[in-house]
C-alpha cells in the first residue's frame, strides 16, 4: 500500500492506543501458536466476576490473502477474509459471524499517495452503508466519515478529524456523535523508538456540558518492561506492568480503581499472551 495520509481510523488511534490498549480488569490467558505453512492458532480464557468465556482463533496467511476464523464458548463463529491488492492500492474485507447471518459485511479500502478511501455495506435486507474519506499526508491530514441507513434514508452517523505528525508527537481532533462531541488529544514520544510517551485528551459533550479530561503514559524500564498509566478528572485512575517473560511471550498485570468512590476496591487484571 502506498504511503499516504493513512485510513480515516488512525486519526487519533496513537493516543487511543495509549489510553486504553492492554488496560484488563479481568483474568485472561491468551496462548497462540504458529506454524512454518503461515497458519496461527490463539486461544483465549476470560473470567469477569463469576463468568468465564473463551474462544479459540486461527488465521491462515496464503500470498495476499488472509482468512481469520473464531469460535467461543456461546457457539458464534466469527470469520473475515481480507484479500490485499485485490486491484492496485486496493484492500477487501469481508466478515461474517454465524448464526446472526445479517452480520454480513463487505469493505473496500483504496489507499493513495495524497488520500484514502474505504466504503462499507452490510449483507442484509436493510443495509447500512459507511463511507470514509482522509486527504493529505502522513505529516498532516483531514478526514471525514458517515453512515447511511437504506431502509430509513437517515445518517446514521457523521464524523469529521484533522491530525498533525511529527517524529517526537502527534495531535489529533475529531468531530463526533454528529457534532455533539468533540475530542482533542496530544502524544508526545520521549524516546526515539517511541516506546515511552506522554499522552492528553479532553472531550467535550455539548449536550449535557460534561468534560473529561485524560492524561496518561507509558514508560520503557528497560527492552522488556514497559509500564502505563491514566488518570481523568472523575478520578478514574488505571495502572499496568508488562513485562516479556520470554520472546514474544508477554505477562501483563493491569488494575483499575475509582479513586472518589466511598469504597475505594481496586479491581485488578492478569492477562498472559503467549507467542512463541
Amino acid at each position: 500500500m502506498s504511503k499516504g495520509p493513512g485510513l480515516f481510523s488512525d486519526i487519533g488511534k496513537k493516543a487511543k492506543d495509549l489510553l486504553t490498549k492492554d488496560y484488563n480488569a479481568d483474568q485472561k490467558l491468551s496462548v497462540s501458536t504458529y506454524s512454518g505453512a503461515g497458519v496461527a492458532l490463539t486461544s483465549t480464557a476470560v473470567k469477569k466476576g463469576g463468568l468465564s468465556s473463551g474462544d479459540v482463533a486461527a488465521q491462515y496467511k496464503y500470498r495476499n490473502v488472509v482468512f481469520d476464523v473464531k469460535v467461543d464458548t456461546e457457539s458464534n463463529i466469527s470469520t473475515t477474509f481480507t484479500v490485499n491488492e485485490i486491484l492496485p492500492s486496493t484492500k477487501a474485507i469481508g466478515s461474517l459471524k454465524v448464526p446472526d447471518y445479517n452480520s454480513g459485511k463487505l469493505e473496500v479500502q483504496y489507499f493513495h499517495d495524497h488520500a484514502t478511501f474505504t466504503s462499507a455495506i452490510a449483507l442484509n435486507q436493510s443495509p447500512c452503508i459507511d463511507v470514509t474519506a482522509t486527504i493529505g499526508t502522513p505529516s498532516i491530514a483531514f478526514g471525514a466519515e458517515a453512515g447511511y441507513d437504506t431502509t430509513s434514508g437517515n445518517f446514521t452517523k457523521y464524523t469529521a478529524g484533522i491530525s498533525v505528525s511529527k517524529p517526537d508527537s502527534c495531535a489529533s481532533i475529531i468531530l463526533g456523535d454528529k457534532g455533539d462531541t468533540i475530542r482533542a488529544s496530544y502524544v508526545h514520544y520521549l524516546d526515539n523508538l517511541k516506546k515511552s510517551a506522554a499522552v492528553g485528551e479532553i472531550t467535550r459533550r455539548f449536550s449535557t456540558n460534561e468534560n473529561t479530561f485524560t492524561v496518561g503514559g507509558s514508560y520503557a524500564v528497560d527492552h522488556l518492561t514497559v509500564v502505563k498509566a491514566k488518570l481523568n478528572n472523575h478520578g478514574n485512575l488505571g495502572a499496568l506492568l508488562q513485562h516479556e517473560v520470554i520472546p514474544k511471550s508477554v505477562l501483563t498485570i493491569s488494575s483499575e480503581v475509582d479513586t472518589k468512590a466511598l469504597e475505594k476496591t481496586p479491581r485488578f487484571g492478569l492477562a498472559i499472551a503467549l507467542k512463541p
